[in-house]
């Protein structure tokens, strides 16, 4: 781990110990009916400059072709099994947002299933973009936006991003509007976390708007509240209600280690008991080296290859004993384990061990 990055770590634990600001209702929960729905479709992307597909696997965008051009009135003989170059098959997906009305205008992502080299240049053709239940509620057609580059000469290829997928700004218009929740007079809050200290602290803060009777928790996610029928009143009161300013709670002491990356992140609840610790380094090396053995002149003997092996043990650097004193803040265990010259791998051992051994007083949580 590097001085500079250190340095980075340190100061973001320092800024994350800071007082905590309130946070509104609209930012911890939502509105239950208020929800995106997501939508598939399956089309083609053409004019691409002889990276579509390829004939070689199950011809995705031949079978494609063949029923695009019937419909058009274009007749293919029987046995045509091609697939132009320039025509690959791709899948579609977009997100219908909630109370989305027909005519408004939608972000795609368009990714190729079959053996496309690249997207780029290519024009989506319309696509009908269906939900979960199998109705269409979109339709999908634009140029594509592929942030990528490549180059091939022969057997060597320099690619840099994703040229398989790409997007199309604003590339789908909606057709139909999704169902939508009955109005009723209650108003059901989903919390995004499930903590009862959190809801109790919203539910004082609605109560003090539109009085007791009309908030009703549920559980520690869960709160109803009363709202009147008239959208305008209604409209105005759901307006004040998401801008209440709620006080934070602490959160759980939890620590998450990332074991692909190396990252190890803790929030400001994580406190340690007393405890000592010690790092070093054991390294093993395996050294293997061929050896030609010549047989002696005017023998019967054959030249022969012989693998000497050497290993070598390094125990690394001595480790030096550090103590951690009781109740050690969060900046304090980032500073004491930066002292040991710890890398991201070896910090996440050390973590382990000391919620084994009882010092870590938070959650352990490796993704």
């Amino acid at each position: 781990m590097t001085f500079r990055l250190r340095v980075l770590l340190l100061t973001l634990c320092l800024l994350g110990c800071g007082v905590a600001q309130a946070q509104r209702i609209k930012e911890i929960a939502s509105v239950a009916g208020l929800r995106g729905n997501q939508l598939i479709g399956y089309g083609l992307v053409v004019g691409l400059d002889g990276t579509g597909d390829s004939s070689g696997q199950v011809s995705y965008a031949g079978q494609s072709i063949q029923s695009l051009l019937s419909s058009l009135g274009v007749a293919l003989p029987p046995a045509y099994q091609g697939s132009p170059r320039n025509v690959a098959a791709v899948m579609v997906t977009a997100e219908l947002p909630a109370l989305a009305r027909p005519g408004q205008t939608l972000d795609v992502t368009v990714s190729s299933i079959g053996n496309s080299r690249s997207l780029r240049g290519g024009t989506l053709l319309m696509t009908p973009l269906r939900a979960a239940n199998g109705q269409v509620y979109a339709q999908a057609q634009g140029s594509l936006v592929v942030p990528a580059a490549g180059a091939q000469a022969g057997q060597s290829r320099v690619t840099v991003n994703q040229l398989a997928a790409g997007r199309i700004p604003a590339g789908a218009f909606v057709e139909q509007a999704a169902p939508e929740a009955d109005v009723g007079p209650l108003v059901e809050l989903n919390f995004r976390k499930s903590d009862f200290a959190q809801t109790q602290k919203a539910v004082e803060a609605m109560i003090r708007l539109v009085g007791q009777q009309a908030v009703i928790p549920v559980d520690a996610r869960t709160v109803n509240v009363r709202v009147p029928i008239e959208p305008q009143q209604r409209l105005a009161l759901m307006a004040q209600l998401l801008e209440l300013e709620v006080a934070p709670v602490s959160d759980p002491a939890k620590v998450v280690l990332n074991a692909r990356t190396g990252s190890v992140v803790m929030n400001q609840s994580v406190k340690l008991a007393p405890f000592a610790v010690t790092h070093g380094n054991l390294t093993v090396r395996v050294q293997a080296q061929s050896v030609v053995i010549q047989p002696p002149s005017f023998s019967l003997g054959t030249t022969a290859n012989q693998r000497n092996a050497g290993i070598s043990v390094d125990t690394g650097p001595k480790g030096n004993m550090m103590l951690i004193e009781e109740g050690a803040s969060l900046d304090q265990v980032v500073r004491a384990l930066n002292m040991l010259g710890t890398s991201a791998q070896d910090l996440m051992a050390i973590l382990q061990a000391m919620k084994a051994a009882g010092a870590l007083r938070a959650d352990l949580e490796i993704i």
